[in-house]
């Protein structure tokens, strides 16, 4: 007699009389000795004279190389910056460059702006959103403050000559980092060689840290002399640093101070000590 259940009332069955387990239709016997596997089949050595296989028409696509290294960068501008020998050359040697990721961020390579043949030459940190719009430095809110700046002792954009140590715009106006500071510091070197100046103004943190080699703050680095040194000049260069005119923007208290270091090289350049 076969008893015909619905599929849910034979597997409440198949739980009532203890099976919970599927099994195949043949039974194993787990206690016996696995059987040993099959030695490994060696591989047919290839015919004699086989003529080599075509190439393939489409290559298996390869992921982009990462970025170079830091070291690496830093090496291949500074080769690059060695063989520019005008300020035209170095121009189109930092379009080119690709070294840095904030390039391809960046709008424009903000190299210079004023008169290459002025005596003072002002080097900011790097370009801001209204500087990398127009492709000049110093152009927005600071740019307008550094204008008052030098005009309170008797300079002007005819009369000084004005870059950053970073040509290209980080995103969000951040603070340029070590690694990309010394990236870029072999151009701003030859950039200073070029225009063989008189004096440094130097603006902020990032840029007298750099070119003087420095490890203090602002604080500590502005109102004093230091001497620029770089195997292309045929002198030491006379070097001030202040407060970036960013920086007195969010903090006039220190204007004070920032006119303390004008007035230092107002001294300087009419002769004094």
């Amino acid at each position: 007699m076969t008893i015909d259940l619905a599929p849910d009332q034979l597997l409440r069955w198949y739980i009532d009389a203890g099976i919970d387990a599927c099994v195949g239709e043949e039974p194993v016997d787990r206690f016996a000795a696995p059987k040993p596997a099959p030695p490994p089949r060696e591989a047919a050595p290839p015919p004699a004279n086989r003529p080599a296989a075509p190439a393939r028409a489409f290559a298996a696509p390869t992921e982009a190389p990462p970025p170079a290294p830091a070291r690496e960068s830093a090496g291949t501008a500074a080769h690059i910056a060695a063989e520019c020998t005008t300020l035209e050359a170095l121009r189109a040697a930092l379009e080119a460059f690709d070294g840095l990721a904030m390039k391809r961020t960046a709008q424009s390579t903000v190299f210079a702006d004023g008169n290459p043949e002025a005596d003072v030459m002002v080097i900011g940190e790097a370009p801001g959103q209204d500087e990398d719009r127009q492709g000049l430095p110093f152009v927005g809110r600071s740019g307008k403050l550094l204008d008052r700046m030098l005009a309170s002792i008797g300079l002007d954009r005819s009369t000084t000559y004005i870059t950053n140590v970073v040509p290209w715009r980080p995103l969000e106006n951040r603070k340029p980092s070590p690694d990309e500071v010394a990236v870029c510091m072999p151009f701003v070197a030859r950039h200073i060689e070029l225009v063989d100046p008189q004096l440094l103004i130097l603006l902020g943190g990032a840029s007298a840290s750099a070119l003087l080699a420095r490890h203090e703050g602002i604080m500590r680095l502005r109102g004093r002399w230091f001497d620029y040194s770089s195997p292309g000049l045929p002198r030491p260069v006379p070097a001030m640093a202040t407060y970036h005119p960013a920086y007195l923007l969010r903090t006039p208290a220190a204007k004070r101070d920032a006119w303390r270091d004008l007035l230092q090289v107002k001294k300087r350049l009419s002769g004094g000590a």
